[in-house]
């Protein structure tokens, strides 16, 4: 299956208004009723993907000043195919100048035997700011996991800032204190924007300020209810 979706936000007399609402199954993106200036859009998994050689890509561009948020309402299983290749994820991302972007996707379940990459690509005005939190959970219930890798290219008033790349499925890298330390659910934040706060740490969790601005904030934990809990107490320091 090969998707491709696409959401324009533009600010349109002090509210934000959606000039580009582009579906295609299972990237199926809900306006919610606005209670303020800015909008906000469920993105929905209307088909059971991805599997294994599926091709989801989802571009999102917010105008100067416009402010969306684009959250999920349930989580995504990473399931293998008919054929031993990968799935794959691509969301672009344009934020101009004064505009705000919230995309907070539910989590991902990397299932037994999926093979999946999931790559973020965020392209930010210097005066943007930019939210996006990422859940990884390594396996159902008593389930072995299979792969991932998950890449988050950020650049900032044309200034490269964030170049992450993460595995998960790799049995011995999982175990070791210097990776996952056997935990099953890893949470990763990355801000722009705003105040940065200084370096901290805690059990499981970290948050690290960037040269370029922006921080990255992780959390380890067994279950998501913890390691997202672990991830919100951070931002009340």
């Amino acid at each position: 299956m090969k998707a491709h979706a696409r959401l324009v936000a533009a600010l349109d007399d002090g509210r934000t208004v959606l000039r580009e609402l582009k579906s295609m199954a299972p990237l199926t993106l809900v306006p919610r009723r606005r209670r303020g200036p800015g909008a906000v859009v469920h993105l929905v998994n209307s088909a059971t993907a991805p599997l294994g050689g599926d091709e989801l890509r989802l571009d999102v561009h917010v105008g100067a000043g416009a402010e969306l948020k684009l959250s999920g309402v349930a989580a995504t299983l990473a399931l293998p195919g008919l054929r031993a290749v990968p799935s794959w994820s691509t969301v672009e991302v344009i934020v101009e100048d004064g505009g705000c972007f919230e995309y907070l996707p539910e989590p991902t379940v990397v299932t037994a035997r999926a093979e999946h990459v999931a790559v973020l690509r965020a392209d930010l005005a210097a005066d943007a700011r930019f939210r996006t939190r990422e859940v990884l959970v390594l396996g159902r219930e008593g389930e072995r996991p299979g792969r991932l890798s998950t890449t988050v290219h950020v650049t900032c008033g044309g200034v490269p800032a964030l170049r992450q790349t993460q595995t998960v499925g790799d049995a011995l890298l999982d175990a070791s204190l210097a990776v996952l330390a056997r935990q099953r659910v890893l949470v990763t934040e990355v801000e722009f924007g705003g105040e940065c706060g200084p370096a901290e740490s805690g059990p499981w969790w970290s948050r690290t300020p960037l040269a370029a601005g922006g921080t990255v904030t992780t959390a380890l934990a067994p279950d998501v209810v913890t390691a997202t809990a672990l991830d919100r107490s951070r931002t009340s320091r």
